[in-house]
């Protein structure tokens, strides 16, 4: 059977680890204030604050969801880059909130917000070779951008979602985190929030006494045409660290982030999971997880990979397959999969 793990309320699962954060959280002393010129290094380099920044802008879901969670909402003038919806913890928050643009915006939409601070997820919308826009023409007009530091330990030069040089570590998050809650003032909240995520990534691992050996795993993000071969998560993307956190074989050996493979490639292989990434965005048909499921079991090539015959065909939100702080909802939701397929053995209650 396939199971859908996109549904859990945020919150909900925030409160299930609370009591872990909370210890996590305790004997942190309170963190120093910022003091102002602040100059941060990011992703080579050097972005310089005279103040705590009132009117963000952000390009890409996880930028503005680091900032929902920080509790800086009235921070942010425009949001874009979206593909689903926010978790209901921040929906309110959300929807007073203008968006510049579904998809990918235009530098001019995000110039006329006024922005004192950019917030960036990729380096393929702002960055050397950015559809968007390069770092330099909003550095003319001293705007300066933050990009994800996960995003920058590829290398974007070629355009398009880049090429990992190491594996993605969720450090990279929290570094992130980090330097946000340092930027804005609020370290405090930052500290809490990293030892919320690090608690729930624990408790996630728990989940797990022992697993099957060869157990191993696609993650199908979309396709630009169902006839061609589709995008799937690279060795060493964020999909990839939630595999390898579980212990689970990621089948595709290339450093992009999201290669085409072919699918008698990926049928060679024999993954006895294939993760279907659930989205909103309906950029392609693919988008929608229920046309993968079809695909999959309708082909005469699909149809015949042990993950597909044996419905063990996950579909997690497309979120926690990019870098962030939904990436631990991953871990999570992989996790409950391997457990209700019988792949992986569960702990047992105390």
């Amino acid at each position: 059977m396939h199971a859908n793990f996109t549904s859990l309320p945020y919150k909900k699962t925030l409160l299930a680890v609370a009591g872990a954060a909370l210890f996590l959280t305790s004997g942190l002393s309170h963190a120093a204030k910022t003091e102002y010129p602040l100059t941060i290094k990011n992703c080579g380099r050097d972005i310089t604050f005279n103040a705590a920044p009132k009117r963000v802008a952000t390009v890409g879901q996880n930028s503005t969801e680091i900032l929902y969670a920080l509790g800086l909402a009235d921070r942010v003038v425009g949001t874009s880059l979206w593909f689903g919806p926010v978790p209901d913890a921040w929906k309110a928050a959300n929807d007073k909130i203008a968006v510049i643009a579904q998809n990918i915006p235009s530098f001019e939409g995000i110039i006329a917000k006024k922005p004192d601070l950019v917030a960036s997820q990729f380096e393929w919308q702002i960055g050397p070779a950015g559809t968007v826009a390069s770092y330099e023409q909003f550095s003319e007009l001293k705007v300066p951008v933050y990009t994800a530091p996960a995003d920058c330990a590829k290398d974007n030069e070629d355009g398009g979602d880049g090429v990992r040089k190491g594996m993605f570590d969720i450090a990279m998050v929290y570094q992130e985190v980090a330097d946000l809650a340092t930027i804005f003032d609020v370290q405090d909240k930052g500290d809490e929030l990293i030892a919320s995520l690090k608690a729930r990534e624990a408790a996630a691992k728990n989940k797990i006494a022992g697993m099957d050996s060869n157990v191993s795993a696609v993650f199908w993000f979309s396709s630009a045409d169902l006839q061609l071969d589709p995008y799937v998560a690279g060795k060493l993307g964020p999909a990839a660290w939630i595999a390898q956190t579980l212990g689970v074989k990621n089948v595709i050996d290339s450093a992009e982030e999201w290669p085409t493979v072919g699918w008698e490639t990926i049928a060679k292989a024999q993954p006895s999971v294939i993760v279907l990434g659930e989205m909103s965005r309906r950029r392609f048909p693919a988008d929608d997880w229920q046309v993968k499921m079809d695909y999959l079991k309708s082909d005469p090539v699909t149809q015949l990979i042990p993950a597909v015959k044996a419905n063990h065909l996950p579909v997690i939100d497309v979120q926690t397959m990019n870098a962030g702080i939904r990436t631990i909802d991953g871990v999570e939701k992989l996790a409950d999969a391997l457990v209700e397929y019988g792949l992986a053995h569960p702990q047992a209650a105390h």
